[in-house]
């Protein structure tokens, strides 16, 4: 196969392409069906120019194995690893879903809360790759997605080592530089803390909605990420915490070593944040050259301390500069030794210095400067009268956010830099947070309708009832329905069924099928009826019920009933003329009753013999019901037989003479 493959082809002999998802640095990826499985998969199909060096193939096999055994819930699970005519695929578990970039395009910055589950989520399929010695080296939102529920699961583990060596002739490589770690931009080894500041990064994004370093280049973005600080996110985004902020900016610290230590330690850092409690005392690091001396809240790290001096700066919200002083508020900070092989380091911050101090002595000519006020989250009329007092003219743009109408959500220059006086501040002003439709959660799980909901910028309120049809715990219906247009804010409420109402079981033993099953329809329930031989009862009666009478069911529940049944009629046998035994033999056989009676007979013959029956064959009855036979009974004493040297025929009689008279 040489190309694309397009939607109907079998690779491999086993996955038969559906349609195209997409592309990346290193691959396509489709949809696929496999075969024999009869599942879909997505398939991601490795460039051409990759199959070309056998470096790459052999780490690719490697690698993919290693994946291979990564099973976890927030892991994308990988199915299988071969080649095509030369070309590498993976077939990987196939998501319904987004990526963690669509849905910054689509709804960043989010809400604190939302931002912190899905990036713990991430933290955790880290975590369990890393105790397996397995490092991503590219997470990015781009490699996590996730489904309607907000489950998030993160692909491509290990896979991007295979790569490593071709990244800077990707396309990829823009987009990669954004979320890469300063030690990667260096070409020096990576660990764990490396997947973090990735990791970091992208919390940054899902809460302002920008990346904290963008470029003209990729070469731009990576000396950014090796020497520049970040933008506080809390100046993007009033909602985030100062504890939120601590532990963002912590992930983004230069250095590994100032970094969590492990995923574990990341999450606990935002379970921290998220409950509002502090975080462990785990101090920032600044590098002073002569050593290592702690210093108080207050102190001042001075000039030529290194780059470290604009981390901590970011860190506390304070202008960056070659001077940062620790606010009264925090805690104490440890100053380490300068770590070894800090020469290149050293080069880059006197070059930052020295061009620092070239725009500062440019803005020194171009006028008095003064400090901006910073404005955020008041109104547009306080914060152009503030402006305006403190000598700068004002202009805005409007922004759809979440925040009410009319707040400052930005502005630029911003609160507490230098900036020309009478020059102008650009402020942002929130146009409020637009009209979205409800979307229809009918029918879906409470929690998925929950996030839904949410997801589309609305409050919400569950209102739990019954209902016969919906599922428990599943949606019936919002307030306002579906597809009607309300401003994002604004509450819906997600009526919740609880299933259907309780009834009372009818007792409906002895009553006709017909009588029970009118009673069980009218309380709401439904019927089912298996047959039972009663010999003693009127075929259609009810015998026995499941659910005793007076029972509490859900409304549609089955009761089942026993009904008698006529049982089965049956011929009875001709036993007249065969001997009693046998009579009563065949009978019960048939499985009749037998009764006997005697009846005299005069022969010896007929002694002991069937001479009648009743009823007579072939008449049917039921089995269980009575046959009587009527049998021979010979007595001697009353039916001698007769002698035989009697003789049978009778003498005839002697003619009396009759006297002569004379």
């Amino acid at each position: 196969m040489t190309g694309r493959p397009v939607e109907g082809t079998i690779v491999d002999g086993r996955y038969r392409v559906l349609n195209r998802l997409g592309s990346g640095g290193m691959a396509d990826v489709y949809c696929a069906e496999d075969l024999q499985l009869g599942r879909k998969v997505a398939l991601k199909m490795m460039y051409a120019r990759f199959g070309e060096d056998p470096d790459f193939v052999e780490r690719f096999r490697r690698e993919a194995s290693s994946a291979a055994g990564l099973q976890h819930p927030n892991v994308v699970g990988v199915y299988d690893r071969g080649d095509e005519d030369g070309l590498q695929y993976i077939a990987m578990e196939y998501l319904e879903g987004r990526t963690l970039k669509q849905i910054v395009i689509d709804e960043a910055p989010l809400a604190p809360a939302r931002a912190v589950d899905l990036v713990e989520q991430v933290l955790r399929a880290a975590r369990f790759a890393h105790k397996r010695g397995i490092i991503h080296r590219d997470l990015k939102p781009h490699n996590v997605i996730v489904d309607a529920e907000d489950r998030a699961k993160v692909t491509d583990f290990g896979i991007a080592l295979a790569g490593a060596s071709d990244m800077t002739q990707t396309g990829s490589i823009m987009g990669t530089a954004q979320y890469l770690s300063p030690e990667q931009a260096q070409g020096q080894p990576v660990d764990a803390r490396s997947d973090l500041y990735s990791v970091g990064i992208m919390l940054y994004e899902l809460l302002t909605g920008k990346v904290p370093f963008e470029g003209d280049s990729a070469v731009s973005i990576a000396l950014k990420q090796v020497s520049a600080a970040p933008v506080p996110p809390s100046q993007l985004n009033p909602a985030i915490t100062p504890a939120l902020e601590r532990a963002v900016l912590r992930a983004l610290a230069k250095s590994p070593a100032d970094r969590p230590a492990d995923a574990e330690a990341f999450i606990a850092e935002l379970e921290a944040a998220r409950n509002g409690l502090a975080t462990d005392a785990t101090a920032a690091t600044a590098y002073v050259p002569g050593g290592a001396v702690p210093l108080a809240t207050g102190a001042t790290i001075p000039s030529g301390g290194g780059t470290s001096s604009y981390e901590l700066a970011a860190l506390y919200g304070l202008p960056a500069g070659p001077q940062a002083t620790i606010p009264p508020t925090s805690p104490p900070l440890l100053v380490e030794e300068d770590r070894r092989d800090r020469r290149w380091l050293a080069a880059l911050v006197a070059a930052l210095v020295i061009a620092l101090l070239v725009v500062g002595g440019l803005l020194l000519l171009g006028g008095k400067q003064k400090s901006v006020p910073s404005v955020l989250g008041t109104d547009q009329a306080t914060a152009e009268r503030t402006l305006r007092d403190a000598g700068f003219s004002t202009d805005t743009t409007p922004r759809q956010d979440n925040q009410p109408a009319g707040t400052v959500i930005g502005q630029s220059p911003e609160g507490g830099s230098k900036a020309d006086d009478g020059s102008t501040v650009t402020l942002t002003i929130s146009s409020g947070p637009g009209e979205g439709r409800v979307p229809d959660v009918q029918n879906l799980g409470r929690r998925a309708a929950f996030k839904k909901l949410r997801a589309a910028g609305f409050k919400v309120t569950e209102r739990e009832q019954n209902d016969d049809v919906i599922r428990k715990d599943h949606v019936i219906q919002t307030i306002p329905a579906a597809g009607v247009p309300l401003t994002r804010g604004q509450e819906v409420i997600s009526v919740v069924s609880l299933g259907p109402s309780k009834v009372a079981v009818p007792s409906v033993v002895g009553k006709t099928q017909d009588e029970a099953e009118t009673a069980l329809t009218g309380a709401g329930l439904k019927a089912d009826v298996t047959e039972q031989e009663a010999a003693d009862k009127d075929p259609g009666t009810v015998l026995a019920q499941d659910v005793a009478g007076g029972t509490m069911l859900s409304k549609g529940a089955t009761v089942t009933l026993t009904v008698a049944k006529a049982p089965e009629t049956k011929e009875v046998p001709d036993v007249t003329g065969k001997t009693d035994d046998e009579a009563v033999s065949e009978l019960s056989g048939a499985g009749f009753k037998v009764v006997q009676e005697q009846q005299p007979v005069t022969t010896p013959d007929d002694d002991g013999k069937v001479l009648a029956q009743s009823p007579a064959a072939p008449k049917k009855l039921k089995p269980g019901q009575t046959v009587t036979i009527t049998i021979g009974s010979f007595d001697p004493n009353l039916n001698p037989e007769p002698d035989p040297t009697t003789p049978t025929t009778p003498t005839a009689p002697t003619t009396p003479t009759t006297p002569t008279t004379p």
